[in-house]
């Protein structure tokens, strides 16, 4: 009875370890602690016996945890014995695997003569079969002879006359091996004309060598040895830039772009890919070189026109993501889109137009200037139907900014109606009842809101929501005068017009200090503070939120802005963490809590470069 119950142990074990942990060897784990336990539970332990009668009656089941239990135990004759039962019985392509085994038995045994000549033996059965190369070279790796494990694949790719097919393998496997230069030899490896594919060399490399400076450098020796031996391959000069982008030195990798450019006599694609590059690493400058270096090549080129377009995208890329204004930036752009919209009036100018008028209106506080740039625009033929409806919603904003409450209505009353089952459309309506809330009609704006609220958009139904929210419990028993002080205050802010809405919003909290739009006007002041990238004086808005009014609709608000403002402005991700688990544990049912902790598994296993 004993022995039945402890084999249904047994069994119970391997079901569970085959289901929880696919690939385990469940068998040789357990002998191995079984090896490690006191005798006196010999009586409720699985022994090596249990596992021969089990391999008695299903030899190709439980031969490897037979094969383990005896190694665990240093039985080394009964293992070599029940090796050599399997060569006999052995399949052509599993023979070299039994070899390897054997190999095994003798090295455990401190036979090393014997166990290379194994090792040797199963070399020889290499042929090319896949099946056979790899499952030899997983057996070897399992024993940690990672050299046979080498050799087996080079003689596979030898027969086969292919030495890329295994380049990956024997890349990863000379590393193990601590031979990283050979590792590195192997993997960037490649015959005059020939270009492997990129971006898996990329992925292999940034597993072996990382970030590691040292290991960087390896790589660039070698890669410089190799374009001088083949200057046309330009697979080399690739992976050579790739590796001067990841120790930071564009300067080198801009230098290897241009070299292969001027050596090939390209017109400028390499450098066009480069520069876009470069401006999603917020390489701006870098960026601005390639570019130029594409412009030089003359206006008769392909590339020139894109170039330019391409340029004063990055240069306002630059002005609107950095927090540090550039003096004399905004002035500079300005001029020139007005130069780009001259020269080349038939260059699709969609985005430059939409670019050219925010960066009148919100940098160099021309409004005006910017409606004139889009009422030009709307004449055109040749941009689309879509995108003439985003310029008029901006036109309307333009309108708010000049104080034209009225235009900016009938502008965005025409969009909706232009775009009436269309997101635009939803957009537009969602203006005019801001702009109905900004004016202090309340009733028609919460008739608006509620209808939006179930919007296509998820953004414009989160952004009624919370105007509806903001109406609904700051009306009470129809007295209206705080919350239409604090929507001219809005107003104010929205014009860019910061003394003055501070001045209303204050005022308020001075003469209703205990109203429920407290929270309201702290979250006001943070969101204009984190527009004019004023981030600390935000942070403190936030943080005075969460202490003070935390058990309020804004609390999760104010933490998750908290978060946000560390990870995404100042790449602080240990107080952006901080924030993200104070939201999880404080704030569990909140509607930010998962995206709270996508972003926290985001920080801790970041993409690679």
């Amino acid at each position: 009875m004993v022995r039945v119950l402890r084999l249904f142990r047994f069994f119970v074990l391997c079901l569970l370890a085959a289901v929880l942990c696919p690939g385990w060897h469940a068998f040789g784990q357990y002998v191995e602690i079984k090896t490690n336990t006191d005798a006196s539970q010999k009586d409720t332990l699985v022994t090596t016996e249990d596992i021969a009668e089990l391999f008695e009656k299903n030899p190709g089941y439980y031969y490897a945890a037979y094969l383990d239990s005896l190694l665990a135990r240093k039985q080394y004759k009964p293992a070599e014995r029940l090796v050599q039962e399997q060569l006999k019985n052995a399949v052509p392509q599993q023979y070299p695997v039994t070899l390897a085994e054997m190999g095994r038995v003798y090295k455990a045994e401190g036979k090393d003569a014997k166990a290379t000549e194994q090792y040797e033996h199963a070399l020889q059965l290499v042929n090319g079969d896949d099946v056979i190369t790899r499952s030899l070279a997983k057996a070897l790796i399992a024993n940690g002879e990672f050299d046979y494990a080498c050799k087996v694949f080079e003689k596979a790719s030898g027969i086969l006359m292919n030495p890329y097919l295994y380049a990956a393998e024997l890349a990863n496997l000379y590393a193990r091996a601590g031979k990283l230069d050979k590792s590195l030899e192997i993997l960037l490896s490649g015959m005059p004309g020939q270009n492997p594919n990129s971006e898996a060399t990329k992925a292999m490399l940034l597993k072996l060598v990382g970030n590691d400076a040292e290991k960087l450098r390896q790589v660039q020796k070698i890669l410089i040895g190799k374009i001088n031996e083949q200057p046309d391959n330009v697979f080399f000069v690739e992976i050579l830039t790739w590796v001067y982008t990841q120790k930071d030195d564009w300067e080198g990798a801009l230098i290897q772009i241009e070299a292969v450019d001027e050596r090939n006599r390209e017109p400028g694609r390499r450098l066009l890919d480069f520069a876009r590059t470069a401006v999603a690493a917020h390489q701006y400058e870098i960026a601005d070189k390639a570019y130029n270096d594409v412009i030089a090549k003359g206006d008769d080129k392909p590339f020139y026109v894109t170039a330019k377009s391409e340029q004063l995208g990055s240069a306002y890329t630059r002005l609107t993501s950095d927090s540090a204004i550039i003096p004399g930036l905004a002035d500079t752009l300005a001029a020139r889109y007005e130069d780009f919209l001259s020269a080349y009036p038939s260059f699709n100018p969609y985005q430059i137009i939409s670019d050219y008028a925010h960066v009148e209106a919100n940098y160099l506080g021309n409004p005006g200037r910017a409606v004139s740039i889009i009422q030009k625009a709307l004449v055109r033929q040749d941009i689309r139907r879509e995108q003439l409806g985003t310029l008029k919603l901006e036109m309307g904003d333009y309108y708010l900014l000049l104080g034209r409450i009225w235009d900016a209505s009938l502008t965005y009353s025409q969009v909706d109606k232009e775009f009436k089952q269309d997101a635009m459309g939803e957009d537009a309506r969602f203006r005019n009842a801001r702009l109905a809330y900004y004016r202090g009609d309340f009733e028609w704006a919460q008739r608006q809101l509620l209808v939006l609220k179930s919007a296509t958009s998820e953004l414009i139904a989160n952004d009624a929501l919370a105007l509806s929210v903001l109406i609904t419990e700051n009306v009470e028993d129809s007295v209206t005068y705080p919350l239409r002080r604090f929507a001219c205050a809005d107003l104010l802010l929205a014009q860019n017009k910061i003394a003055g809405g501070y001045a209303i919003l204050d005022s308020i909290v001075n003469v209703f200090p205990k109203h429920p739009l407290v929270d309201d006007i702290f979250m006001l002041h943070a969101k204009t503070e984190e527009r004019m990238h004023h981030y600390p004086k935000a942070l403190e808005y936030l943080e005075r939120i969460h202490k003070e009014y935390g058990s309020d609709v804004l609390g999760d608000d104010a933490v998750f802005r908290e978060a946000e403002i560390y990870r995404t402005e100042l790449h602080d991700n240990a107080n952006a963490k901080k924030q993200y688990e104070q939201l999880i544990i404080e704030y569990p049912g909140s509607t930010f809590a998962q995206a709270a902790r996508q972003l926290l598994y985001d920080i801790d296993h970041p993409p690679a470069p």
